[in-house]
């Protein structure tokens, strides 16, 4: 089992930055691949990026590119989440989310293990 523990969300002004943190734990050397997913208020949980453990590719959703930046660091078994130029629609809770079998999926049925989700509040 893999356990997922986010940190850093808040509320910020428009414009501004915020970094999230996802902490893995218990067996981290299994996952494959972990990611971001943000669910905004009445709406279905949404991709956000995701890279893969051991390096390669990140993939980020079109309404982020040149915004977020996702990062890792194998030695504390964490992923960072850069967000800069915060816009209001940004406005939701974001789940840490990781992956034991290959590939880098967008969809939120392949990631079986979640964090609890932190809020992040952009006002305008």
């Amino acid at each position: 089992q893999v356990q997922l523990v986010e940190s850093g969300g808040g509320l910020v002004q428009a414009g501004g930055s915020l970094r999230l943190s996802c902490a893995a734990s218990g067996r981290p050397f299994s996952t494959y691949a972990m990611g971001w997913f943000l669910q905004a208020p009445g709406k279905e949980r949404e991709f956000v990026t995701a890279l893969r453990w051991n390096g390669g590719d990140t993939y980020y959703a079109d309404s982020v590119k040149g915004r977020f930046t996702l990062s890792r660091d194998n030695a504390k078994n964490t992923v960072y989440l850069q967000m800069n130029s915060l816009k209001p629609e940004d406005t939701a809770v974001y789940y840490c989310a990781a992956r034991s079998s290959p590939g880098l999926p967008i969809s939120v049925r392949e990631y079986g293990y979640w964090g609890q989700g932190t809020q992040v509040t952009v006002s305008s």
